[in-house]
């Protein structure tokens, strides 16, 4: 299967690579995978993703609420981790090459699809009102960011906190949703050569006959239909906005729940 990337922005830029490219029903210029998607001096560029934790499992072992006043909770969670070590550093093909916590290895805490919080002990207490419905996403992350995406290594949990302040699971998530990941927050000096795009795919499969993700990184769109990290290389400085969507197989955007997510980075000299 090959990825493709659509960028109808970019279509004089591409004209060097006219013998490299078809044009699909929609008039986009499809790329192959194996040639980035430049834009000026920025490109984006895939990374061919180790598997080196097949066997890592990530689960959820306790859940503890705790009333803050009349309007909200502390939520304490508790996970476990198999097959994996958190604060260990991730020795790989791409360690080095981007930003990397010098914790070590961490868990991705993701409430309601916001940024992540970095956990390096298998625990997190947060507070949340009361009379409200959440979901967590939760992932194992190598010490450079980028997501552990074996079949374990991920927990997602829909719930609630009542009117009471006590926690309700709600029915397991089946609908298709797309979490966002990295890039986060700032980068400075040569962590802004390599910035990691990665995000999390949940129930459902990217195929080119399946569902798809559309990227959008400053002015430059494509579409992916293989779940694989990506580097953005060489992006201006200042404020990076992005934006990812989950669209079906006939190429429109999906509605719901975690299906679209916007984020801004800042870069610095």
């Amino acid at each position: 299967m090959k990825l493709k990337f659509y960028s109808p922005l970019l279509l004089s830029g591409l004209i060097a690579l006219a013998s490299l490219s078809a044009c699909n029903q929609n008039g986009k210029t499809a790329v192959d995978a194996q040639d980035s998607v430049t834009a000026g001096p920025m490109s984006i560029e895939p990374l061919t993703e180790s598997e080196d934790f097949p066997d890592a499992k990530l689960t959820i072992t306790d859940v503890k609420t705790e009333k803050v006043g009349a309007d909200s909770i502390k939520l304490m969670y508790a996970f476990n981790v198999e097959n994996y070590e958190l604060t260990k550093q991730t020795m790989d093909n791409h360690s080095g090459e981007c930003a990397n916590s010098d914790k070590g290895q961490h868990i991705h805490f993701i409430m309601d699809n916001k940024p992540y919080q970095a956990l390096y002990k298998p625990e997190n207490t947060i507070t949340l009102p009361i009379n409200s419905e959440h979901y967590l996403l939760s992932f194992l992350s190598r010490s450079y960011h980028l997501s552990v995406k074996s079949p374990d290594a991920s927990v997602l949990v829909h719930f609630k906190i009542d009117k009471d302040g006590n926690y309700v699971k709600l029915d397991k998530p089946t609908e298709p949703m797309l979490f966002y990941s990295r890039p986060k927050g700032e980068y400075a000096g040569k962590d802004t050569q390599n910035l990691l795009l990665d995000f999390y795919i949940a129930n459902a499969s990217l195929a080119t006959d399946s569902y798809k993700v559309k990227v959008d990184v400053a002015d430059t769109t494509f579409t992916v239909d293989k779940w694989q990290p990506y580097f953005i290389k060489n992006a201006p400085m200042g404020d990076l906005n992005l934006k990812i969507t989950l669209m079906d197989a006939s190429g429109k955007e999906l509605t719901g729940d975690n299906t679209s997510v916007e984020r801004s980075v800042t870069l610095k000299q």
